[in-house]
């Protein structure tokens, strides 16, 4: 077990080292037992963490809420519409006065090109950690919840484990490409070997991509991208863990009408029952929410005997409670 995360932000994902991220679980597991036997762990009383939101969320502010008063301190939540940083705060300013008043902080900043930035320039400042609930480039909250989950459905013997990351049609904005990024750089350190797979023009960022390779190869799993209009059914055969989500072509157009143009070119990228059974029996659906039902995952799936998203959106809860109460 690692004991020094104490300060420490979490921006990007390969920010802890394996065996940290292996403390941090742990630590998760051990909170989940302890809320589940109403036991107290009050570690951050009178710790106020502030959460800055620039992009709306239903499980990010409610699971960051609620971890901070289960840990005996607050959360306090903050729209950054609502604040001067429209008039003239700067990133060194908030992170200078916000790492005076409080003891950690949160920001869920997903504007392409600027959220990533954002935080890097707010840590810079900060005498606290400052965590991130959501960027352009990473999610690892989200990231690490969806590792708790995998382990508590196929052990902690992930080695041969197929996972994977798809593409697929929504009806709804260009989402971000954080949580695929994020799953490709954390999965191949512990054990499984993952498949990417999307249309034509929805590829990730090369830096990322390069970095999931090196994982790969330190830890000896496989990494493999399949580019293709018919990379979803390519991809889902004999899968263990499969993890399909809508992200938007940022790397080839971030103009939103054109955007929306190509995505449209791949309705029937869904994560069907047709497509479920060419995975493995005993695969696991999931998705980190909100799905759009019947265009991004029928209800058949979703609801179905595989789906394990309810676990994987309370885990949230407990995963950052753990780095929470390590760094803060």
């Amino acid at each position: 077990m690692q004991t020094y995360l104490h300060g420490r932000d979490l921006i990007g994902d390969l920010d802890f080292s394996k065996e940290e991220v292996e403390t941090v679980l742990d630590v998760a597991f051990d909170l989940k037992r302890k809320r589940a036997l109403n036991e107290p762990h009050a570690y951050l009383r009178d710790k106020v963490l502030a959460m800055l939101f620039f992009f709306s969320s239903t499980r990010t502010r409610g699971s960051f809420e609620a971890g901070m008063a289960q840990l005996g301190g607050h959360g306090a939540f903050i729209d950054s519409n609502t604040t001067q940083i429209s008039h003239g705060d700067t990133p060194k300013e908030i992170g200078e006065i916000f790492g005076r008043y409080f003891d950690g902080i949160a920001i869920r900043h997903c504007d392409w090109l600027d959220g990533n930035k954002y935080l890097n320039a707010v840590a810079q400042a900060s005498r606290v950690p400052v965590l991130n609930m959501q960027c352009d480039i990473y999610h690892p909250f989200q990231c690490l919840a969806d590792l708790m989950t995998i382990i508590e459905k196929k052990g902690r013997d992930l080695r041969k484990k197929k996972m994977v990351v798809s593409w697929a049609y929504a009806a709804s904005y260009l989402k971000p490409i954080s949580v695929p990024q994020s799953l490709i750089l954390q999965m191949p350190r512990f054990g499984m070997d993952v498949t990417l797979a999307y249309p034509p023009g929805f590829q990730l960022m090369p830096e990322i991509v390069g970095m999931a390779e090196e994982q790969a190869r330190k830890y000896k799993t496989n990494f493999e991208i399949v580019e293709a209009v018919d990379g979803m059914d390519i991809a889902f055969k004999d899968a263990d863990i499969i993890y399909a989500k809508s992200w938007g072509p940022l790397l080839t157009t971030a103009d939103k009408t054109e955007g929306k143009k190509l995505q449209d070119s791949y309705k029937n990228w869904i994560t069907d029952e047709r497509k479920m059974a060419l995975a493995q029996p005993d695969a696991i659906y999931m998705h980190p929410l909100p799905a759009d039902r019947n265009i991004e995952v029928t209800d058949e799936v979703i609801d179905g005997p595989n789906s394990v998203v309810y676990d994987e959106a309370e885990n949230r809860l407990h995963a950052q409670k753990a780095v929470m109460a390590l760094t803060m």
